[in-house]
């Protein structure tokens, strides 16, 4: 079984159809990463709109994953609003067999430090599966101060750190790299969630890319990872630019989750409309340059 918290991290989709979760599209999802050959997938991340599932759909999802996986580890977001619900969620992901669980600061109040470092102490406490700190701003409107990784880093069972983004100069990217990797214990993981600052990271000296794209098109995003793993920077750099499009559509349309169900969507491994709702995903415009992307990539 490969490291969940090296290499690359697939976040599939978790498609619906007609407000039901379309259990068939889903494994379809997880076989295609497995079939790649990803290091792991994590099932219920932000693409797994995770946080429009109620717990039994959570739960099914989790499982899916990892009868699917097979020896692929499977790490499941386990973040809701309230603690005792992420205590649940984790609960449910020991129970199904994941091999790590994903917690990012859910809240609708803004949240302090002190409650976030509360949460994950409370679930570090209780978990016996090693926990991912997810730091992603651009969804949960909460940012990480470099103190706070260093604390909650301190806590038992924390495994990993999922950082947003990276610079795309080589320089400042491993500068910032290198002061997390400072600030925290050698036994936890770095890893991106930024798909265009993938390579740069990964060249940056982060150990993990945690990739929305990888979920849907495993291929182009190993062969990404493999080339930065392997030393070959530059190689990683030209194989990222050669997907500029396609990043350049996750920036215009407000993030990579409409994006990435489009493509889905137009290769016919989810259905129509398969966010849930009232996410509407793209107009008929914003498909159709989609789909023109993805065609002139030929990526399938």
């Amino acid at each position: 079984m490969s490291d969940p918290f090296r290499g690359l991290s697939a976040f599939p989709l978790t498609p619906m159809s007609e407000d039901q979760v379309d259990e068939g599209a889903f494994v379809g999802l997880i076989e295609r990463i497995v079939a790649a050959g990803a290091d792991s997938i994590a099932a219920l991340g932000s693409t797994g709109s995770y946080a429009y599932l109620s717990g039994a759909e959570r739960s099914r999802v989790a499982r899916l994953a990892v009868e699917t996986a097979g020896s692929v580890p499977v790490i499941v977001g386990v973040g809701a609003l309230r603690t005792s619900q992420v205590l649940s969620n984790v609960d449910a992901a020991e129970e199904v067999g994941a091999s790590a669980v994903l917690l990012a600061p859910v809240s609708y109040q803004p949240l302090t430090d002190d409650d976030v470092f509360e949460l994950f102490h409370t679930v570090s406490e209780r978990a016996s599966l090693p926990v991912i700190v997810y730091d992603n701003p651009g969804t949960t409107r909460f940012r990480f101060t470099m103190e706070l990784y260093a604390r909650v880093a301190e806590l038992p069972g924390i495994a990993s750190i999922k950082i947003p983004w990276v610079s795309a100069d080589s320089r400042e990217a491993s500068e910032h790299v290198a002061s997390i990797r400072d600030s925290i214990p050698d036994h936890v993981t770095i890893g991106v969630s930024g798909d265009a600052f993938g390579a740069a990271a990964l060249n940056a000296g982060c150990d993990a890319w945690y990739s929305v794209i990888a979920g849907t098109l495993p291929e182009p995003a190993l062969t990404i990872t493999r080339l930065a793993q392997s030393g070959h920077a530059d190689k990683a750099i030209a194989a990222s630019k050669q997907l500029g499009p396609l990043w350049d559509l996750f920036a215009e349309f407000g993030g990579s989750l409409r994006v990435v169900a489009a493509i889905a969507e137009h290769l016919g491994l989810a259905p129509r409309r398969c966010l849930p709702l009232p996410i509407q995903g793209l107009n008929g415009q914003q498909r159709a340059r989609v789909a023109s992307v993805i065609d002139q990539l030929q990526l399938s």
